[in-house]
């Protein structure tokens, strides 16, 4: 039916703007909120899509979107428990309070792996209760990553997201880190080099497989076996039960991270395989209990608290109004028993 004569007519939303400037809706957001944290071409073409649509925000969005109320959050996708169980993430949480001291910045913990908790956390940006976000340990097509371009807050990445590179990330040379681990084991002579990998929809576990396959190409070895993990201890059991099922004969495994490595080397040990004799083992991380696996455990160091740390130094860089640089970390291998 015909909209009757002299009715209003409909507001554009961010949403159309942002689709017609060809950018995220976070950049969106900050052109309107006149931001300084914006490239200059992002700008000219939110800019453009506002005349040409006729967008127009009311006062009270932009009074919520520049007042600052001194918190920040720190947003983990994943489940509760795990969480809590897993020394990386506390070591981040380290690093990032570390950055936290010299600031008057408050931290909110937010946990996204429940429908609740993402509701939660939508709530919270959409009162605009925090000054910008932090997210970190993303999966597929991740809700948080919605739900913060949407907000139009600062956001920084710990790790990328599967999907596309946001514009401000600090993350570790996942893939370098994995082919240095396998380059160690071909040169120790091992030449049935299997792997558990981490959880295929994360971009660590993608990488570190990338990282794994790249080791062998170039050593000449064709992949020998793989078995998928999720990151946990007992993940990593599993995971090494089915290797040794079907590939008794391994020489070498590289696990993608020391949790599962730990409960890899449980299950050589119940299954009577001498480690490093019959087989190498080498993990990620270089967390505490890498020191206490016995044998202790071979593996990449990747400098956890220096994530969060600078994870936090982006965000306050971005709330400051500067332009801060994403960066990679550097890792590096450290030699143990277990190869």
């Amino acid at each position: 039916m015909a909209k009757p004569a002299g009715s209003p007519r409909r507001q554009p939303t961010l949403a159309e703007v942002a689709a017609r400037a060809g950018v995220s809706m976070t950049a969106a957001s900050r052109v309107i909120n006149n931001a300084p944290h914006v490239s200059r071409a992002k700008r000219e073409a939110v800019e453009k899509a506002i005349r040409d649509l006729g967008y127009s925000p009311s006062r009270t969005a932009r009074a919520l979107a520049t007042r600052r109320n001194g918190v920040i959050a720190l947003a983990i996708s994943g489940d509760d428990p795990a969480i809590f169980a897993d020394p990386f993430f506390a070591q981040v949480i380290v690093g990032i309070s570390g950055a936290l001291e010299e600031t008057d910045l408050h931290l909110v913990l937010c946990l996204g792996a429940s429908g609740r908790g993402r509701a939660r956390f939508q709530g919270l940006l959409g009162t605009h209760a925090v000054d910008g976000v932090m997210l970190t340990a993303l999966r597929g097509d991740d809700p948080l990553v919605r739900l913060v371009e949407e907000s139009g807050l600062p956001a920084v990445y710990g790790g990328r997201p599967l999907h596309g590179e946001p514009e401000w990330f600090a993350d570790v040379d996942n893939r370098g880190g994995a082919r240095t681990a396998v380059e160690h084991l071909i040169e120790l002579g091992r030449v049935r080099i299997a792997t558990i990998t981490g959880l295929a929809d994360t971009e660590v576990g993608r990488s570190r497989l990338r990282g794994y396959h790249d080791a062998l190409a170039a050593g000449g070895l064709p992949p020998y076996a793989a078995e998928a993990g999720d990151f946990t201890v007992g993940g990593g059991a599993e995971a090494m039960r089915a290797l040794l099922d079907t590939h008794p004969d391994l020489d070498a495994v590289f696990v993608a991270n020391d949790n599962m490595a730990a409960g890899g080397l449980s299950v050589l040990r119940e299954r009577g395989y001498r480690v490093p004799a019959d087989v190498a083992v080498v993990g990620f991380d270089d967390l505490e209990i890498a020191g206490r696996t016995d044998p202790p455990l071979t593996t990449v160091h990747q400098p956890v608290r220096a994530l969060g740390r600078e994870m936090a130094r982006m965000l306050i860089a971005l709330l400051a109004g500067q332009q801060p640089t994403s960066l990679i970390l550097p890792t590096r291998l450290v030699v143990r028993r277990s190869a």
